[in-house]
C-alpha cells in the first residue's frame, strides 16, 4: 500500500478514496482492478455532514493515515485534517533545501 498522493473527496454526497495504490492480487488475472481506482467509502450519513462541513469551510483536506482490519475482517480507513501548506511556506522549504544541498556538495 502506498499512500503517496491518497485523499478522500466527496462526490454527489459521497466520499471516495481517491489515489490511493493497493497492490493487485498476484495469483489474479486478467480481471484484477486498476491498483489506483477509486473507492467508495462508506460512513454514516451524520458523519459525512461533519466532514463535509469542515472541509468545505476552513478549506481542510481529508488524508488517510491508516488502513486496518477489524475482527470481523472489514477494512477500516484511518482519514485525517490536513491543510496544505501556503506560497510562502512552500518557498522557504525550498530554499532550505537548496542549501543543505549546496553544504552537501561541498
Amino acid at each position: 500500500m502506498d499512500f503517496t498522493g491518497s485523499f478522500a473527496r466527496f462526490e454527489n454526497g459521497e466520499l471516495y478514496l481517491e489515489n490511493l495504490y493497493i497492490a493487485p492480487y498476484e495469483k489474479g488475472s486478467y480481471t484484477n482492478v486498476d491498483p489506483r481506482r477509486k473507492r467508495k467509502l462508506l460512513l454514516h450519513r451524520h458523519e459525512l455532514n461533519k466532514l463535509r462541513g469542515k472541509v468545505e469551510q476552513k478549506g481542510l483536506t481529508l488524508v488517510p493515515l491508516k488502513i486496518y482490519f477489524n475482527e470481523r475482517g472489514y477494512a477500516k480507513v484511518l482519514l485525517g485534517l490536513a491543510r496544505g501548506k501556503r506560497a510562502y511556506q512552500k518557498k522557504e522549504e525550498d530554499k532550505k533545501q537548496a542549501l543543505k544541498r549546496a553544504l552537501e556538495e561541498l
